[in-house]
């Protein structure tokens, strides 16, 4: 049992410290490094799979003191690229086999939501026993029509025999004599042709159940914004980008001004040889934005076109701020969401892994109404609700109620 229990620790142990060195190697490592294959660096997970730990800790925090020892296994690596290797002398002896174990496991696979996967498997399992059951009919359907048919043969035969209308018996009819026969038949032919309408109607059907539908959908933006950074590695809130999702109908898109609060300083030269980011100057493009005299020309904006990821129908209602602030207790509690967790990732997962966002839940009415049947309500310091509350008890007194009372005077009652 201790044995079980000591394994049980270790496992835990190592896979908190992948998760950590995911982190520190996103941060600090990412620019220059990447796990399967050359980049600035050498590919990290077959790299340290060869090095001894011991060096490759100290080759980390700082390669420059083992060139300058002569160490002869330091000075071939540093052989490897002209540009020189960032050195981490703050990085402590366990932070750096955190990096070194993640580096070796590689990227972990991306976790899927739980209420998506039953739905997709409802879904498959809706389709699979369609399919199964219109096989099983069709195949009722032929052996019934054959003993139908051999039934009529014999009583034609009976009726004949009393009529004394002599039968000829033929012998030895070929297969392909056979099938013209049967395809001569007008009821086999009808039977036929019914079949191959149920079978058709039925996979257009489900091809139209999964139309619009559009779970792990991930289109090409202008800009390649990584949410992985922003929200995971600098922990940015998802409200100062999206503030309406808190206070409005649409979470918002961010205007390139937003942007700016943070990238007419921060530029990532660093990281590309002096020059400003590839991509951080996209957002100078949209604005007009000359960094060298850090001025602004109109003339020249140009405003980012983001591709939409998740897109409901137009005759879907959703609002943000009733899911994000007034149902978000329930939400968090059915979705299973930690505290330190934005409500957001119940239905846009965990958004702070994904280096190009997309669509990570099925958004179908299915979807929706299984979490409004599950999600457990409480009106308790809820304004919300207490003012529905509120209303029912006025409405039993038989005192006035009017539709301002219920929010009528919300703008989004009447303006999508």
């Amino acid at each position: 049992m201790f044995t079980a229990l000591s394994v049980l620790i270790v496992s835990a142990t190592q896979a908190q410290d992948v998760v950590e060195g995911r982190k520190i190697f996103k941060d600090k490592c990412a620019s220059c490094h990447q796990l399967d294959r050359n980049s600035t660096g050498p590919a990290l997970t077959p790299k340290l799979n060869e090095l001894d730990e011991a060096f490759a800790i100290k080759w980390i925090r700082n390669w420059k003191a083992l060139v300058d020892a002569g160490d002869k296994t330091a000075i071939e690596a540093a052989k490897f690229s002209p540009a020189e290797m960032t050195t981490f002398p703050t990085l402590t002896d366990e932070q750096i086999k955190s990096v070194i174990a993640y580096a070796k496991a590689g990227e972990p696979k991306k976790a899927e939501d739980p209420n998506a996967a039953k739905a997709s498997a409802g879904s498959d399992e809706v389709s699979n026993f369609s399919i199964a059951g219109i096989a099983l009919i069709i195949l009722i359907s032929i052996a019934v029509l054959v003993v139908l048919g051999r039934a009529v043969k014999m009583l034609e035969r009976l009726i004949l025999q009393k009529q004394g209308v002599e039968i000829v018996e033929e012998d030895n009819v070929s297969f392909s004599v056979g099938v013209r026969r049967l395809f001569k038949n007008k009821k086999f032919i009808l039977f036929f042709i019914l079949c191959i309408v149920i079978a058709l109607g039925s996979f257009g059907w489900m091809g139209m159940w999964n139309t619009g539908v559009h779970t792990g959908y991930q289109p090409v933006q202008p800009i390649k914004f990584s949410h992985e950074l922003h929200a995971g590695v600098n922990q940015i809130d998802c409200q100062y980008c999206h503030a309406g999702a808190f206070k409005s109908k649409n979470a918002t898109i961010p205007s390139v001004n937003v942007c700016m609060n943070c990238h007419k300083s921060v530029q990532a030269t660093e990281k590309y040889n002096g020059e400003i980011s590839p991509e951080i100057q996209k957002i100078y493009t949209a604005i007009g934005y000359d960094p060298s005299t850090l001025t602004y020309d109109k003339s020249k904006e140009k405003p980012v076109e983001w591709v939409r990821v998740h897109n409901l129908p137009d005759f879907a209602y959703f609002n943000h701020s009733q899911h994000v602030v007034v149902g978000e207790e329930a939400i968090r509690k059915e979705k299973g969401l930690q505290p330190n967790e934005p409500v957001c990732f119940a239905c846009h997962g965990p958004v702070d892994t994904m280096e190009e966002i997309y669509q990570y839940s099925p958004l179908t009415m299915k979807w929706c109404i299984n979490c409004h049947k599950d999600a457990e309500i409480s009106g308790k310091d809820n304004a919300f609700y207490t003012k529905v509350i509120e209303a029912h008890e006025k409405i039993k007194k038989g005192e006035k109620i009017t539709p301002a009372l219920l929010g009528g005077l919300e703008c989004g009652k009447c303006h999508y």
